[in-house]
């Protein structure tokens, strides 16, 4: 049972992946981090020493500090983030316990380089329909919440990378894209390190509905059609983007909550009425 001041990891688990989850700071020493270069999903570095200058962004938010065991670092930490308005954690057992318990964890070596704000950027062709706006969730789901998100020709979305540092995806002949059978959802969770039950199962619908093998999961017809759908109402390709992630937040809740759940009209009619 965690202590105040601190969550422990089964409460921190249930809150990954989802809007509600705070910002996850990663503040364990240099060779602590070497030791296990890895992130809990969602997580940021931060030097723990300098939490007075870089908490104040955190102002107004909650947070989850994390070092390697739960102590010092990690509540240290947490004590100064709440000392400059913010609502922090300390995650119990640290990232030792979030590994012990068989949870996932991001490479770090997998990640592009970030900006100077710290973000990964990500361009992809204009016109998203589902894997380019399946990816973005994901990415700022499990992987980095301020992702920024680049639309352009497709013609010209390589040459924008190179120039703007932004990282290609679902684009053919870029590392993140199809491979064989698979879509860019599926190769980004398997890169990041994300092949959790709920996220599989996800996945399988993505790509039946990306590659028209509406036959892989009874889910995917349905997630087709709402992504043409969206498509239709909205000519701005971010805002489709963050209507998309309203869609895929309710798709992730449902897979890795409510699979077993039926619904049926409560007739409520009193016996014997016909």
């Amino acid at each position: 049972m965690s202590s105040i001041n601190a969550i422990s990891v089964e409460q921190l688990a249930r809150l990954v992946g989802t809007p509600k989850c705070p910002a996850l700071i990663d503040v364990r020493a240099d060779e602590d981090f070497a030791a296990d270069p890895r992130l809990i999903p969602g997580a940021a570095r931060r030097p723990a020493a300098s939490a007075a200058d870089w908490g104040a962004a955190l102002q107004g938010r909650s947070a989850v500090a994390i070092c390697r065991s739960g102590e010092a670092l990690s509540h240290g930490a947490a004590a100064w983030l709440r000392r400059q308005g913010c609502a922090a954690d300390a995650l119990a057992g640290g990232v030792e316990a979030w590994s012990l318990a068989g949870l996932p964890m991001v490479p770090e070596a997998k990640l592009p380089k970030r900006d100077k704000q710290g973000r990964t950027v990500w361009v992809t062709r204009e016109r998203p329909k589902i894997d380019r706006i399946a990816c973005p969730w994901l990415i700022r789901r499990f992987v980095d919440p301020g992702a920024v998100f680049l639309f352009a020709k497709a013609s010209e979305a390589i040459a924008i990378g190179e120039r703007f540092e932004a990282t290609p995806y679902d684009i053919e002949g870029v590392p993140w894209s199809h491979r064989g059978e698979k879509c860019t959802f599926d190769v980004m969770i398997d890169e990041f390190g994300l092949a959790t039950e709920p996220l599989l199962r996800l996945a399988a619908i993505v790509r039946g509905a990306d590659t028209a093998r509406l036959d892989l999961a009874p889910e995917a017809p349905g997630l087709l059609a709402v992504s043409l759908g969206l498509s239709r109402m909205y000519d701005d390709d971010l805002a489709q983007l963050e209507a998309g992630m309203l869609l895929y937040d309710a798709f992730y809740r449902w897979s890795r909550d409510a699979t077993g759940e039926t619904h049926n009209w409560p007739t409520n009619k009193p016996r014997g009425a016909r």
